[in-house]
């Protein structure tokens, strides 16, 4: 099982996210369930992103929106960095 350890920065940006979009609350909450048992399961299509951004998976919450994220493999920890839509996050 893995640790979702929430930076300051992410916790402002989520805020922000969820008092525009209060409605995908729970399809966040599901997302971050299932990225805590299975960060490789089908339904979150965790991919590594390119370019400047290298160093960060994306995970999907639903069809509009994702979360990206860092994974520490030795450390079973993901953190958040980002959330919003493909566009605003890529």
């Amino acid at each position: 099982m893995y640790n979702i350890v929430f930076t300051e920065s992410y916790i402002r940006r989520a805020k922000k996210f969820f008092k525009r979009h209060p409605e995908v609350l729970p399809q966040y909450e599901k997302t971050l369930k299932l990225l805590e048992l299975n960060p490789t399961h089908p339904l979150l299509r965790l991919h590594k992103l390119k370019g400047r951004l290298s160093e960060l998976f994306s995970v999907s919450i639903n069809i509009t929106y994702r979360i990206t994220i860092i994974i520490l493999i030795e450390d079973k920890k993901i953190v958040p960095v980002d959330i919003g839509k493909h566009d605003e996050v890529y």
